[in-house]
């Protein structure tokens, strides 16, 4: 199926360059007089050439792709844009937002039959994990979610939506939860001598400030946040698998190896990544599928900053995210995860 879509593309690709040459020759060689003319004719037939060539490559990739399985990735810790809070977050991490657009163009795109969504991610922020659940959901056609080492907490909250989820055997899955935390510094400040002075509107306006201890109220009020976040989690992975209400509860957030999260309804199929192209074919009624990896396109200064990330990262941010904690989405200090 490959080698035919190929000879097609290159074969359009020909005849476009054929034709634009044969008019840009036409136009700019045969009619203009004199020898200057027939010069500058001649460049610009090439030129025209050129063109039709990318007009026609353009055509051929769209109308006979070697591809009907388009594959996007979500690797590493997930937040709205990769990390561009108060810390610098692991390299690697997954910008939501930039995931969103790369389902929405493969959704786009006629050649793209089938989305295969793979996952190697421990979780991250709320909001943005459900922005990438509701892309998938919205894609016209099969949506496969491709366990490979982790899928955790909001990662499993996006492969819950998708229709079906494969994992390996050692593959990490589950953690069907949501965690608070806040970083309690007001004996520090005892010993150093500062005094909190609250200067607020609103009684929970600073709930969970690290520089004051936190009031029963307080707690009962954060706490009842993390609970409607995890009522929600709950509601999406019911919705999402042939589960109960009582069945997901009874996981306790905890994780599974592939084989176990198998066995209780959290994956559907163990298998390796040919084999879920495998599967992929049967569903769209072919003997192959052809994958292709949509990624966002990154220029230079994107690269630079990726690498300066990694070394900030390497120079201790992981130190300092235990101090302050991530930028996951918090109110007022008190930092909510899918994780």
């Amino acid at each position: 199926m490959a080698d035919s879509s190929r000879v097609v593309q290159i074969t359009v690709v020909l005849v476009g360059i054929a034709a634009a040459v044969a008019v840009g020759w036409l136009l700019f060689v045969e009619v203009p007089e004199g020898n200057l003319a027939r010069l500058v004719g001649v460049v610009l037939a090439v030129v025209t050439g050129v063109v039709g060539a990318r007009a026609a490559g353009r055509v051929a990739s769209s109308q006979f792709a070697a591809y009907d399985v388009a594959e996007v990735g979500v690797e590493g810790p997930i937040s709205r844009d990769g990390g561009s809070g108060r810390l610098p977050t692991s390299p690697g991490g997954t910008p939501a937002d930039e995931v969103v657009e790369q389902i929405e163009a493969a959704d786009e795109d006629p050649s793209a039959r089938a989305l295969l969504l793979r996952l190697n991610t421990p979780g991250g922020e709320v909001v943005p994990s459900d922005d990438i659940r509701l892309a998938a959901e919205r894609f016209d056609g099969p949506t496969v979610a491709y366990a490979t080492d982790v899928c955790a907490s909001g990662g499993y909250w996006i492969a819950s939506g998708c229709d079906a989820i494969y994992a390996r055997e050692g593959s990490i899955v589950g953690s069907i939860g949501v965690i608070g935390s806040r970083v309690n510094a007001a004996g520090l400040a005892d010993k150093l001598g500062l005094d909190y002075e609250r200067l607020a509107a609103g009684e929970y306006k600073d709930a969970g400030t690290p520089l004051k201890e936190m009031s029963d109220e307080e707690r009962e009020y954060l706490q009842g946040l993390i609970d409607g976040y995890y009522e929600e989690f709950v509601d999406r992975v019911t919705d999402g698998r042939d589960l109960s209400d009582e069945q997901v509860r009874d996981t306790e957030a905890r994780v599974y190896l592939g084989g176990d999260a198998q066995s209780i309804g959290l994956v559907d199929h163990l298998a390796t990544k040919k084999e879920v192209k495998e599967r992929l074919a049967t569903d769209l009624g072919q003997d192959e599928v052809e994958v292709r990896e949509f990624e966002p396109e990154r220029n230079v200064m994107a690269r630079l900053r990726g690498g300066s990330q990694a070394v900030a990262y390497a120079f201790g941010a992981g130190v300092a995210s235990a101090v302050a904690g991530e930028d996951a989405g918090s109110v007022d200090g008190f930092e909510f995860e899918l994780r």
